[in-house]
C-alpha cells in the first residue's frame, strides 16, 4: 500500500503522462496505490489534467510553496508509505520499484541521486550546488551524494515528528534531508537517471540557494549546536594563530592584541556552544 504525493503548480502538460507512467510501473505490485496531487494554486489546467487521469485532488486557494504542499500531501495520504516525485517529468518513475524494495531492507528513508548532463546545469548552478552540498556533508557528518532530490520513499510515522521543522519552500528536501541524518535515521541514496524537464522551471537560482543555506545553519542550530559554535570557534584559534605569526615577524604588537581577543572569543564561542547543546538535549527529553 503506497501514496504517492505529486507538488504541482502550472503542470498541466506533464502531469498526466507523470500519473499514467507511476500507474503502469506501480499498480501491478504495490496492491493498493493512491496518486495524490496537491495543486499549489496553479494558473493553468494543472488540477483538471490530473483528475482526468485518475489522480485525487487537493488544491491550495494560492501559491504557498513546494515543501507546504508535500507536508499537506504527506498529511492527508491514506497509507503509511510514501513515495514524492515532482510533476515535469525529471524524475524517472520506473526506479521506484527498486528504491521501494531498499525501503523495505529497514531504510527509514530512500533518496533518488540525481545523474547526468541535466542535473550538473550550468557553470552558475553546478558550483552553488557544491557549496549547499559540502555544507549539508559538513552538517550531516557524512557524504551526501544529493541531497535536494525530489525523488524518496519514507514513512508518514517517521516523517511526521519533524514536519514542523522542515522547509515550506523549495529548500524542503534539503531540511528533510539533515532531519533524517542529524537524528540518526538510516538514509540510503540510489543513483537514478535526471530527465530534462517539461516546462519552465520555477526555481529562483539565487533566492532558493540562500534559503537553502538558510536551514542548512537552522538544521545545525536545532539538531547540533554544538558544531557551528564549534567551527567558528576554530576560526577565531586559526585567526590568532595568524595574528601571532604577523607579530612575531613584523614586531607589531596591535596584532598581538588581537590574537589575545581571538582567543577569548574562542573560548566564549566553544561555552556558548555547550549551553546550546546543553539546552537542547533538556528540550529534547
Amino acid at each position: 500500500m503506497i501514496s504517492i504525493v505529486i507538488p504541482a503548480f502550472n503542470e498541466e502538460h506533464s502531469i498526466g503522462e507523470t500519473i499514467d507512467e507511476l500507474r503502469r510501473v506501480l499498480e501491478s505490485q504495490s496492491g493498493k496505490l493512491e496518486i495524490l496531487v496537491v495543486d499549489d494554486g496553479s494558473e493553468d489546467h494543472t488540477a483538471v489534467e490530473a483528475t482526468k487521469h485518475g489522480a485525487t485532488v487537493a488544491r491550495n486557494p494560492h501559491n504557498v510553496g513546494y515543501g507546504r504542499s508535500i507536508k499537506r500531501g504527506i498529511r492527508e495520504a491514506k497509507y503509511d508509505t510514501i513515495c514524492i516525485i515532482d510533476a515535469d517529468r525529471t524524475y524517472p518513475p520506473d526506479a521506484l520499484p527498486g528504491m521501494l524494495e531498499n525501503y523495505e531492507e529497514g531504510f527509514d528513508m530512500v533518496v533518488g541521486a540525481r545523474t547526468g548532463h541535466h542535473y550538473h546545469g550550468s557553470a552558475i548552478k553546478g558550483p552553488l550546488r557544491q557549496v549547499l552540498k559540502l555544507l549539508v556533508e559538513f552538517a550531516a557528518s557524512r557524504r551526501v551524494p544529493d541531497a535536494n532530490s525530489g525523488l524518496r520513499v519514507f514513512s508518514r510515522d517517521t516523517i511526521t515528528p519533524h514536519l514542523d521543522h522542515l522547509s515550506d519552500v523549495f529548500s524542503f528536501t534539503t531540511s528533510l534531508t539533515l532531519a533524517y541524518m542529524m537524528t540518526g535515521l538510516f538514509v540510503k541514496f540510489v543513483p537514478i537517471d535526471y530527465n530534462a524537464r517539461i516546462g519552465s522551471t520555477k526555481v529562483r537560482l539565487f533566492s532558493d540557494s540562500i534559503r537553502t543555506l538558510l536551514f542548512i545553519c537552522r538544521a545545525i542550530m536545532y539538531y547540533n549546536p554544538l558544531k557551528i559554535f564549534l567551527l567558528f570557534s576554530l576560526a577565531c584559534m586559526v585567526g590568532a594563530v595568524i595574528g601571532f605569526g604577523i607579530a612575531l615577524f613584523s614586531g607589531l604588537n596591535a596584532p598581538y592584541y588581537l590574537s589575545i581577543g581571538a582567543i577569548l572569543m574562542a573560548v566564549l564561542m566553544f561555552g556558548v556552544g555547550l549551553v546550546a547543546e546543553l539546552l537542547r538535549q533538556i528540550l529534547i527529553k
